[in-house]
């Protein structure tokens, strides 16, 4: 059996789009991965980014939710230092009434934006400090037993709705095993940690009572064409168009200015950050996926298809589906 397939769709504004493009985009994908038998499909909380739609993950869940029948929808995640948990805990609560059965909670503590916007979302330098604390918290209103004596979440209360911790570092890892919870790893742009990362959090997992063992979802990327040099002409496509999202500024680098930036040390870190790639045909997909869960010794594998072309995009969803099998 091959392990669960999941999705986290980064909700993408492409050149010429808008972000009710990107939204457009976002249900056909989520309806054709629940054709597909897809597990879930994450949204990342990220902010001030013109290439990135999901700034509102809740509101973009429900949207996507009310045009799907059974597929889990989630966050991937919301980063809960922007946010007091009593909040996200009647947000997420009110999902999960509104759909039950389908909703996760992935939590992170970064800012998803730089110091200027977190400023602008009234967060400080040490709102992360407290992120322990603050999961634990909203795992109280979720639970029903509530940390705030007198407090309760409405919706939210008894959801139960299952949180998982996001990572790319050894903290997250930490974390997820003192507290029990299911644990994932953003190897889909932060690469370096990922064996110490789960090997730490395997060791140290504590069973509680969302989980008895470890559970470990890995992120890679995936361009799936059907033939490995349309594969390659989009990696390359995705990877010029990194170079202009983190080193443009607001400018745009025509495809030589690109690889010639790309050649450079700071390209190179860009193209270390998609180490963990699938590119190719269906066949070289599928090997490279296989080798990749078995390096990560994960239980569940997250794509996060990069392809820049839309038909591309949606194209490598039907064909990792198909190569990789039902779970």
């Amino acid at each position: 059996m091959a392990l669960p397939l999941s999705i986290l769709d980064l909700a993408h504004i492409g050149e010429g789009e808008t972000a009710s493009d990107s939204f457009t985009a976002s249900v056909a994908l989520a309806q054709r991965a629940e054709e597909l038998g897809y597990t879930r499909i994450w949204y990342a909380e990220h902010h001030n980014m013109a290439s990135i739609a999901s700034s509102a993950t809740s509101v973009l869940i429900a949207h996507v939710a009310a045009h799907t029948r059974t597929i889990r929808l989630g966050a991937g995640g919301v980063m809960l230092p922007n946010h007091a948990p009593l909040t996200i805990a009647e947000q997420f609560g009110t999902l999960e009434t509104l759909h039950p059965g389908r909703i996760d909670l992935g939590l992170g503590r970064a800012p998803g934006s730089d110091q200027q916007t977190m400023r602008a979302l009234r967060r400080t330098p040490s709102s992360a400090d407290g992120f322990p604390q603050d999961v634990l918290e909203l795992q109280g209103y979720l639970s029903g037993e509530s940390r705030i004596p007198g407090v309760d979440a409405t919706p939210g209360k008894g959801t139960n709705v299952p949180l998982y911790i996001l990572g790319s570092s050894l903290f997250g890892a930490q974390l997820a095993a003192a507290l029990g919870l299911p644990y994932a790893f953003a190897s889909h742009f932060a690469p370096a940690a990922l064996e110490e990362a789960v090997a730490i959090y395997r060791r140290d997992f504590k069973p509680s009572a969302q989980l008895e063992s470890p559970y470990v979802m890995a992120a890679l990327n995936v361009i799936a064409a059907e033939t490995t040099e349309e594969a390659e002409e989009q990696f390359l496509a995705s990877k010029r168009y990194r170079v202009s999202r983190f080193l443009g500024r607001g400018r745009t680098f025509t495809p030589e200015e690109a690889d010639m930036i790309l050649d450079s040390p700071a390209g190179q870190q860009i193209v270390q950050m998609a180490r963990y790639s699938a590119v190719g045909d269906p066949g070289e997909v599928k090997d490279y996926v296989a080798g990749f869960a078995e390096h990560a010794q994960a239980d569940e594998l997250i794509a996060v298809f990069s392809a820049p072309d839309r038909k591309a995009w949606l194209r490598s969803a039907e064909l990792l589906a198909e190569a990789h099998g039902p779970a």
